[in-house]
């Protein structure tokens, strides 16, 4: 029998919905924040940086670092880390501050 963390806590997440990232459907469970549900599907970054844009995903896991910073449901510079998974989201990369279409 394969031990999983869920299985350890003898966790009952429920059943899993879905989330969307830069459009593709990606799974996700209640309880789960949305770097959590990106990282369980393999996707490890979400966000370039502005000098450069190299890729960026969760590093802290705590709010701290901001490195994971997503657009989420079109607003970008949410923490991925810290916000809650919700049925529908949508997902996508971000690139620098995430305010392109705002510079001069």
């Amino acid at each position: 029998m394969t031990t999983t963390p869920a299985r350890l806590v003898r966790a009952d997440p429920g059943p899993p919905y879905e989330i969307t990232f830069d459009g593709r459907p990606v799974p996700a469970l209640p309880g789960q924040t949305i770097a959590a549900a990106l990282w369980a599907a393999g996707i490890v970054a979400w966000r370039t940086t502005r000098q450069g844009g190299a890729p960026r995903g969760a590093f802290c896991w705590i709010g701290t670092c901001h490195d994971c910073l997503a657009t989420v449901n079109g607003h970008p510079n949410r923490r991925a880390c810290l916000t809650p998974a919700r049925p529908g989201d949508a997902i996508t990369t971000q690139n620098g501050t995430g305010h392109d279409d705002l510079a001069v």
